[in-house]
């Protein structure tokens, strides 16, 4: 087998061994489902409140506070599909904090040599040094698979940086997620949720780099010999773009595509004093039916104010005290959705060959993980997710200020790469 091959299916061997972190919605220590029983219940779930909006045809959806973690609203929230690049808030939640953004890092061919074909890029040139800022700008604004990729060969390489984040997701007790590939490629058995993306995404934001980036609209980026070439976020809420207006207070997160994916998109804005969060999975048609779907869902939200209650909640993660998910691995919780579409091959898992290269690593990198997150001191709450805890209060305690300052292999299409243009 050529060096090549062998680098391309290490993208898989985290199947040997994490599925325990992967598992469908395990039960909690109560009997429950992770968050809240309501939440694996079929249909739109919401309490207290005026009725839903129309015509949301996404396949998955959830909308919750952010400081307290109530789960407002939601629709099939465990099920496991194709996250495209929102999977990426996992990898940025996983290697963020590891470079500081003012190290510098010349990129070589071998650290661009997965990337693969049809991949949503940046630009970035081997030979060209760039900035960890620059490299993180490439990931939220331009959603660049060459961009992960460097970050994760400066991380160890693929095989390390998937099974990290494996063991970060165990950790957030996001457990519908199987990590494949870092970049949210369309890869058989890479799924996750509307529930897990908004896990990720609501501890992202507790980072001022994460929240930083997320929210920037526009960067100059390295073209080689001192030009730079403007590179604009493909957030369409966050830059009103492609027919749409900003949304009023969006703070960004992420969006994704794949042409086996269909859109996906986990945001969170910000207004009255309060913050909410919501991910939007696999709408029926059209570019822009993600970001409408996103944008009356949270217009739906604010306008509630206190009248919505709780049909659950965000867990906190083990390392901060979360409680533990119980329950026998791969058990799937009554009314939860299983892998549809493109990730139907998902449980059936890579092919032997893939599963034992690199399965030593998963192991002693997750063996550690484990032992980590069993050290946790106390129990700050119930995953079953009671309404009644405090949602907003005072300015800069349940708000998130400001930051300042469509993604494949043919015939899979991800975001359009934009190389080359504006340049100056």
């Amino acid at each position: 087998m050529s060096p090549h091959l062998s680098r391309r299916s290490l993208l898989a061997l985290t199947a040997a061994v994490p599925m325990a972190a992967a598992a469908p919605p395990a039960a909690a220590d109560t009997g429950t489902v992770i968050g809240g029983d309501r939440l694996a219940r079929p249909g739109a779930q919401a309490l207290g409140a005026t009725a839903l909006p129309a015509r949301l045809t996404a396949r998955a959806w959830l909308l919750a506070d952010w400081e307290s973690g109530e789960v407002l609203a939601a629709y099939r929230a465990h099920d496991r599909l194709a996250p495209a690049s929102t999977l990426k808030m996992l990898f940025a939640d996983t290697v963020l904090a590891k470079f500081p953004r003012t190290d510098r890092h010349t990129v070589t061919a071998a650290d661009l040599a997965d990337v693969p074909e049809g991949s949503s890029l940046v630009g970035i040139q081997p030979g060209t040094t760039y900035t960890v800022e620059q490299l993180w700008q490439g990931v939220f604004l331009r959603s660049g698979n060459d961009a992960v990729h460097v970050l994760a060969a400066m991380n160890g390489g693929i095989a390390k940086t998937v099974a990290e984040m494996q063991a970060r997701a165990a950790d957030l007790q996001a457990l519908d997620t199987h990590v494949v590939s870092p970049d949210g490629y369309d890869h058989p058995g890479q799924v996750s949720s509307a529930y897990d993306l908004t896990l990720f995404a609501r501890h992202g934001l507790k980072n001022a780099d994460f929240r930083g980036y997320c929210g920037t609209r526009t960067a100059d980026f390295p073209a080689g010999r001192k030009e730079t070439f403007q590179i604009q976020n493909t957030d369409r809420l966050l830059t009103g773009s492609w027919g749409l207006r900003t949304y009023d207070g969006m703070i960004g997160v992420k969006n994704g595509y794949t042409s086996q994916a269909g859109n996906t998109f986990t945001g969170a804005a910000v207004r009255g004093g309060r913050t909410l969060l919501v991910t939007v999975m696999h709408p029926a048609a059209g570019a822009n039916a993600v970001y409408e779907e996103s944008a009356a869902l949270l217009d739906w939200g604010f306008a509630q104010g206190g009248a919505a209650r709780a049909v659950g909640a965000l867990v906190d993660p083990l390392s901060e005290g979360g409680a533990r998910a119980a329950g026998p691995v791969g058990q799937r919780a009554a009314g939860s959705g299983g892998p549809t579409g493109a990730s139907v091959a998902a449980d059936a898992g890579p092919s032997t060959g893939r599963l034992l290269e690199g399965a030593g690593l998963t192991a002693a990198l997750l063996a550690g993980g484990v032992w980590a997150l069993r050290r946790r001191a106390r129990t700050r709450r119930a995953a079953t997710g009671a309404a009644g805890t405090a949602r907003g209060g005072p300015a800069g305690s349940g708000v998130l200020g400001r930051p300042v300052g469509p993604e494949g292999r043919a015939p899979v299409a991800q975001e359009p790469d934009t190389r080359g243009r504006h340049r100056r």
